[in-house]
């Protein structure tokens, strides 16, 4: 912590900064020389990947292990006499590197270069006492740009090989690093803390105190951070090169420059992160890079891959593989939030332990830079266990998921402590400003709300409303893009046969069919997961798990040669998409008062439906422009010999998915009262209404979701003339639309009353299509399907309009013992299960109605069998409504009339 008697000026910060970080970029580019000159070393001595791995990790190895001790020398001597001397050393082995000329010897004088790498502890603790708290975060991040020095190197030093040869390389760095020390020692200034114990005479802290805080088991998660952020950069600056040349047979001068983008993106935007550190919190930051990385590590690691299926006509082979341009920008993507992440994990280190700063920073680096040290050599020894050159990306991808589950777990542990008695004692991240503030009126909103009450009107009023509205506002575009993702195989179908797909009728049914099937199953899962998990952390997940088969559908279609196969499977994956519905469904029923809860889910439900219309519309606008350009690949011709880019209708969604993903995790919250376990939530299989509701929603939802599944096929079969894409997307937008502008009136007049009349008009509905087909009359069909889009909308909102309403007075006479409060909570984690466990069963319809009209029409060379099945199931459907709800002496009878109350006080 800067002493008060000695405030730097700013010209003082300036100087510290900028010599620090120029003396650090030419330590990283030193530390890292092994990146190039070890590719011909290894050529020379003919090294083994486990022999390569070992050399180029060694100075990484001295540089972690130096550290710890660099740091705390750092603290107790100061920085400015510490660095220079630590450079000084490795320059003379850097030299001396030179001219060794076997294997042990470079093992040696690479240990010693590796003292290059332990400047950074030192640069940390000198930098860290020049600047207040709240700019530590932008100081230690503009520091960190050092890192560029790594780029220097690649960018260069194959240049300089090339011409005089790797020896020449060796002494030109370390005449460089020797010049740069000598000018350090003379332009810098004693740090603040250090100068003012010269002037007092106090002695610095032992190293036993300075070690202290090192059994804090904190500092080792933030180790473990660093060994991703900070350790796995280093790693693939020096493993880069050598994969470019042998993936993409690259030579060695373009293999470095590629590799440098990596490098440039891992180390420039390290003070952006630092600033974004110190205004949004540093928390938030590691959650964007380690969910990021993950994404990208994801792709990354999926290797090149030749399929060969023994069909029934014969081979059918087709390749898997990640181009060189799309490879270059996802790694630059990496790169760049793991630069973010570096500069967030140090935010972290000056605020709890402002006093130890050299001893914790430098543990942190030591274990990150060992990450630098072992994860090459892990890289070559599974390289040369497996074969496979994507490995080093599997390694990876397993390491950032435990940082992140390790890290959420940490979170959460901390945000329960935030409750307590002691929040104030938490140190005063942004991220943290709530825990700081009264409990309403003007607080900072908290991702946490641990005080819920919306039925309260004053509450309601002053502080519930906005963040109610604002978490709806999120969850709608994010339930768009599901329900868009969910439904896109029902055009994508209608177009494989035109690109050279030959796959039957029963075929495109079935891809048709199958979202239906996996998001439904899905869905049974989702239901539970926002009271175990929260909300907001699972609708974060929940939608960028949709990049998955966005991504999935535009490679695919691109190669006629895929087989039906994989084209099924990514069928499946679209079923994330359906999964979310449940998710998002049970978190907003949380937030609204019961008298607006009918009226925000049918929003939500009702905007999100909006998504299978929206993508009906615009998947055929897309898909006939090159919307990415040359990243988006290259257009295949149909049989008329129009091009047609089909690869956008996956790629179209990225950008939005990404956005509204961040939207999700930075804008929601989370409600503590809504927490159960699953087995809390498994007392609804008991509830005899949960089974009801799932028989009566199928007949809404289920119907909403399976037409929109199989109609276009469905018209394009039976009405083949007509380019029935055009207009197929109107019942979908119909039914969306109803149900967002319908929920007031189930609020109104009773959802059982209205279910029970939608019920009666479906099944006027399928008479009218029954009749329209016999009459070959494709306006009236259309007609007919839209009439029932509009209906399914306002049955959907009614159905849900139910469910709250008949577990506030089950739960009153089942559990008679609750006092009001626990019963009305115990009712809405209730409905919110039943909420999600119904839209589950009631997805199966976007499978069973596809693939009924595709079994109908193979059979009977017709759809009306599927026709009338249908009709008898709405008769099913309101004749239960009406027994059970509706009819006198029915659960909702009196409630729906105003005769009585509801059981449950408000």
């Amino acid at each position: 912590m800067m002493p008060a008697t000695q405030i730097p000026t700013v010209a003082d910060q300036n100087r510290a900064l900028g010599l620090s970080t120029f003396a650090f970029a030419v330590c990283f580019a030193v530390w890292t020389i092994f990146a190039i000159i070890g590719i011909e070393i290894k050529a020379e001595l003919g090294l083994n990947d486990t022999q390569f791995g070992l050399l180029v990790g060694m100075p990484i190895l001295t540089g972690s292990l130096t550290r710890l001790f660099l740091g705390v020398w750092a603290d107790q001597y100061g920085g400015r006499l510490v660095l220079p001397l630590t450079m000084l050393v490795s320059a003379v082995a850097t030299f001396l590197l030179s001219y060794a000329e076997t294997y042990l010897p470079m093992l040696v004088a690479a240990l010693c270069l590796g003292l290059a790498g332990g400047c950074f502890a030192v640069g940390v603790a000198y930098v860290s006492k020049w600047y207040p708290q709240e700019k530590q975060g932008m100081a230690l991040g503009f520091f960190g740009m050092g890192n560029v020095g790594a780029a220097v190197t690649k960018f260069t030093a194959p240049f300089v090989m090339v011409a005089l040869g790797w020896t020449a390389v060796a002494q030109i760095w370390a005449v460089i690093m020797g010049a740069t020390a000598i000018i350090f020692f003379l332009f810098a200034k004693d740090d603040p803390e250090h100068a003012a114990r010269k002037i007092s005479g106090a002695k610095p802290k032992s190293l036993k105190q300075q070690l202290e805080p090192l059994r804090n088991q904190q500092v080792w998660r933030f180790s473990l951070y660093y060994f991703f952020v900070f350790g796995a950069f280093v790693a693939l600056a020096l493993w880069l090169p050598k994969y470019l040349m042998g993936v993409y047979g690259l030579d060695i001068k373009m293999a470095g420059i590629l590799a440098a983008t990596f490098s440039v993106s891992a180390s420039l935007f390290r003070a952006y992160g630092g600033i974004l550190s110190d205004k949004y919190g540093a928390r938030k930051v590691m959650y964007a890079t380690f969910g990021i990385s993950l994404l990208c590590l994801f792709m990354l690691s999926y290797p090149a891959t030749d399929y060969v299926i023994h069909g029934i006509k014969g081979d059918i082979s087709f390749s898997t593989s990640m181009g060189l341009v799309p490879f270059v920008l996802t790694i630059f993507v990496l790169g760049f939030v793991m630069s973010l992440g570096k500069a967030a994990v140090y935010k972290h280190i000056p605020v709890y332990y402002p006093g130890h700063v050299g001893a914790v920073g430098g543990l942190v680096g030591m274990v990150g830079g060992l990450g630098g040290f072992i994860l090459p050599i892990v890289f070559g020894a599974v390289s040369d266990l497996t074969g496979i050159w994507t490995s080093c990306f599997m390694v990876l991808f397993a390491l950032v998921g435990i940082a992140l589950a390790w890290m959420h777990v940490a979170v959460r542990q901390m945000e329960q402590k935030a409750s307590g008695v002691d929040a104030r004692s938490l140190p005063e991240f942004p991220e943290l400003a709530e825990i700081h503030e009264e409990k309403f009126h003007g607080q900072v909103p908290s991702k946490i709300l641990e005080d819920w009450r919306p039925e309260d009107k004053d509450f309601w009023k002053n502080v519930g409303e906005p963040i109610a509205r604002r978490n709806l506002y999120i969850s709608i575009p994010a339930l768009l893009l599901a329900f868009a993702v969910w439904m896109v195989w029902s055009m994508v179908v209608a177009k494989l046969p035109l690109i050279g797909f030959d796959y039957s009728t029963d075929q495109l049914f079935w891809l048709a069919a199958l979202p239906g099937l996996s998001g439904a199953t899905l869905r049974i899962f989702y239901s539970f997961m926002v009271p175990i998990f929260g909300g907001r952390l699972w609708t974060t997940l929940s939608t960028f798990s949709l990049l998955i088969p966005a991504f999935g559908i535009g490679y695919a279609v691109q190669n006629p040669d895929t087989p039906y196969f994989i084209f099924l499977v990514l069928a499946l994956l679209c079923g994330f998409g359906g999964g979310n519905f449940a998710s998002s469904m049970s978190n907003i029923s949380f937030f609204f008062p019961k008298a607006r809860k009918g009226n925000a889910m049918a929003l939500n439900a009702g905007l999100g439906n909006l998504g299978v219309s929206v993508m009906q519309f615009l998947i055929p606008i897309v898909i006939t422009v090159s919307v990415f350009g040359a990243l988006g690949g290259e257009p295949i011709s149909t049989s008329e010999g129009e091009p047609l880019w089909l690869q956008n209708a996956g790629f179209i969604w990225i950008p939005f998915i990404i956005v509204s993903g961040l939207l999700a995790w930075f804008g929601m919250s989370d409600i503590a009262d809504a927490k159960a376990s699953f087995a809390e939530q498994a007392v609804i299989f008991q509830r005899k209404h949960n089974w009801i509701m799932c028989w009566l929603y199928t007949g809404t939802f289920g119907s909403f979701i399976g037409f929109s599944a199989g109609l276009p096929l469905l018209a394009k079969s039976e009405f083949p003339d007509v380019n029935v894409l055009q207009y197929v997307f109107l019942g979908p937008l119909v039914g969306a639309v109803s149900r967002a502008a319908t929920g007031w009136v189930s609020d109104k007049w009773g959802g059982a009353r209205v279910t029970f009349w939608v019920f009666a008009a479906m099944m006027l509905g399928v008479v009218g299509v029954i009749y329209f087909l016999n009459q070959n009359s494709f306006v009236g069909f259309l007609a007919m399907f839209i009439f029932m889009f509009f209906i399914t909308g306002v049955g959907n909102a009614s159905t849900f309009q139910m469910i709250p309403v008949i577990m506030r007075q089950e739960v009153s006479r089942l559990m008679p013992e609750l006092s009001d409060a626990d019963r009305t909570r115990q009712a809405e984690k209730e409905s919110a299960a039943i909420v999600g466990f119904t839209s589950a069963i009631a997805a199966y319809g976007a499978f069973f109605i596809p693939k009924s009209f595709g079994s109908s029409i193979a059979v009977t060379g017709s759809p009306m069998a599927a026709l009338w099945g249908f009709l008898i199931f709405y008769a099913s459907c309101a004749a239960l409504t009406w027994f059970v709800y509706v009819r006198k002496g029915g659960t909702l009878h009196d409630i729906e009339r105003g005769k009585a109350p509801q059981t449950v006080p408000a």
